[in-house]
């Protein structure tokens, strides 16, 4: 009997410690906790850029990972893709800005 459970026990360990092994991130992939701070974070950005009259956020696409948000697509002059850089720069949880936008 105490063979038994101390096998239980182990393999109930085994198992857990594979479970949380699955959560954790890497330099190329998310935690789980870390996605779900990520997608906080493209949606406030997100948000903030509609609030804007000037910017048509349609044509911005945010991706964020880790914290670094990159913004991307067509806008239709330099003075809106600095203003949506400014914009995203003031949103909380954004440590990095990358501006991949192109002037059309």
């Amino acid at each position: 009997m105490k063979w038994f459970k101390a096998v239980s026990a182990f393999c109930a360990a085994v198992i857990v410690g594979v479970s949380l092994a699955g959560c954790a991130g890497s330099s190329t992939k998310e935690s789980t906790g870390g996605y779900i701070d990520d997608t906080v974070v493209t949606t406030k950005v997100k948000s903030a850029l509609f609030s804007d009259k000037e910017i048509k956020s349609s044509e911005i696409g945010v991706v964020t990972f880790k914290g670094r948000v990159q913004l991307s697509g067509f806008v239709s002059s330099q003075a809106i893709a600095n203003r949506a850089v400014e914009i995203t720069r003031n949103v909380t949880g954004v440590r990095v800005v990358e501006n991949d936008m192109q002037v059309k």
